[in-house]
């Protein structure tokens, strides 16, 4: 449950951030806004150093799935974009990698 838990801090860090920096260069809010956004970035880069696997290539490679899977949902929560039958499907075949990635191996 914790390496759950830390993988969507780190997703909504690493999204959140990308999310502020797009606002302010893309969008024309202030550069605190941007500013902000960097440091929650940095924030992410943290996060992601705290999960429980102690492979760092293993753990990247499974967060590149709930990554995936939390960007749709951002799309859809935040810019009012809901996914389609394409996004789902993708995204239910990242989870299943994210499954077999961090599957206990003996």
């Amino acid at each position: 449950m914790k390496a759950v838990l830390i993988f969507v801090f780190a997703g909504l860090a690493e999204i959140g951030g990308g999310y502020l920096i797009w606002l302010w260069l893309r969008e024309g809010y202030s550069s605190l806004v941007g500013l902000t956004g960097g440091i929650v970035l940095a924030l992410y880069g943290v996060i992601a150093t705290l999960q429980v696997y102690p492979d760092f290539g293993r753990v990247y490679a499974a967060y590149g799935g709930v990554f995936i899977v939390m960007s749709i949902l951002w799309g859809w929560g935040i810019d009012r974009k809901p996914p389609d039958t394409y996004d789902l499907l993708g995204g239910a075949i990242c989870l299943v990698g994210v499954i077999v990635i961090l599957l206990p191996r003996h």
